[in-house]
């Protein structure tokens, strides 16, 4: 099977299926496993976001979506060349990957679009099983959700008990924007009490005002599409009078693949690291500073 994966997450399962010589073309955002990197880019990011500052990019979005206009550009002579049996996208988010939308003028026709939309934490595990049986190797997904099922449920398990920390997990920095979908749940299965948000439903923008207000023990950043290096230089100049931890948001927790089960493991020994060992993952704290926002 010939494979056109616009869709990160599907990238990242794929590659764990043991099927990634399979895919024939990928998207600007699907970046895992490093050897994926030299497949063709079917889809590129319209705009322009290195020399932005976050509050920028979240306004240049929002505007790009008002106008009824994509953020991303198909190649539909390139994806015409591969001649795909399938192409994977999504209907959860425009912002975050190319949607079925994006393709209407784009796809060959008779080319099978399959789009994958999960909400909460089964739902991510879940959606392992139904992409294999798609491609063929059902078990071989079994398996790996599997894994990630008892991954997830031991560290429920090793938290259960203990003293829940409050948090604020932020899928963006200015505005922050509350933790969306799968996220609280990953909180929660962490053992801590997840703040502003709740399973299954979309992130929003809101305050640190706000965010403060609801007395958080710890923040956590994991920014929507940026990794820990990105994410760290977004976050410069963000004083809270709270723990604040950033992490690799794009890895571990915005994207709903295998990996989320590395998320939660991450969260727990950030959330309780007198119980747990620390896992091989990189973060960083932020100065943390007594100020009054509004």
């Amino acid at each position: 099977m010939r494979i056109v994966s616009l869709l990160p997450s599907a990238t990242d399962i794929i590659a764990e299926l043991g099927l990634i010589d399979s895919i024939v073309g990928i998207s600007e955002d699907c970046n895992w496993p490093p050897e994926i990197k030299d497949k063709p880019l079917v889809a590129r990011v319209n705009l322009d976001v290195s020399n932005m500052s976050s509050a920028e990019i979240d306004a240049a979005v929002s505007a790009s979506a008002s106008a009824g206009h994509s953020i991303y550009a198909v190649d539909a002579q390139l994806l015409d060349s591969l001649k795909p049996d399938l192409v994977i996208t999504q209907d959860l988010c425009e912002v975050c990957a190319v949607s079925s939308g994006d393709l209407d003028s784009a796809c060959p026709i008779g080319i099978e679009i399959f789009s994958m939309n999960p909400r909460t934490l089964d739902d991510v595990v879940d959606s392992v099983v139904t992409l294999a049986e798609k491609l063929g190797v059902k078990e071989r997904g079994e398996e790996v959700a599997g894994r990630m099922r008892n991954r997830i449920d031991a560290v429920r398990s090793a938290t259960k008990g203990l003293s829940r920390p409050r948090v604020f997990m932020a899928e963006w920095i200015d505005p922050p924007y509350n933790s969306g979908h799968w996220l609280p749940e990953m909180v929660e299965a962490a053992g801590g009490e997840n703040l502003l948000s709740r399973p299954g439903e979309y992130s929003y923008p809101t305050s640190w005002d706000i965010v403060l207000k609801q007395s958080p023990e710890i923040i956590v950043i994991a920014a929507c599409g940026f990794n820990l290096e990105q994410a760290i230089f977004h976050s410069e100049g963000l004083l809270l009078p709270v723990r604040t931890v950033v992490v690799d948001g794009d890895a571990y927790f915005s994207r709903p693949s295998p990996r989320v089960a590395d998320g939660v493991e991450q969260l727990a020994r950030l959330l309780h690291p007198q119980e747990f060992e620390s896992p091989d993952f990189q973060f960083i704290e932020l100065p943390t500073i007594s100020i009054a926002l509004t």
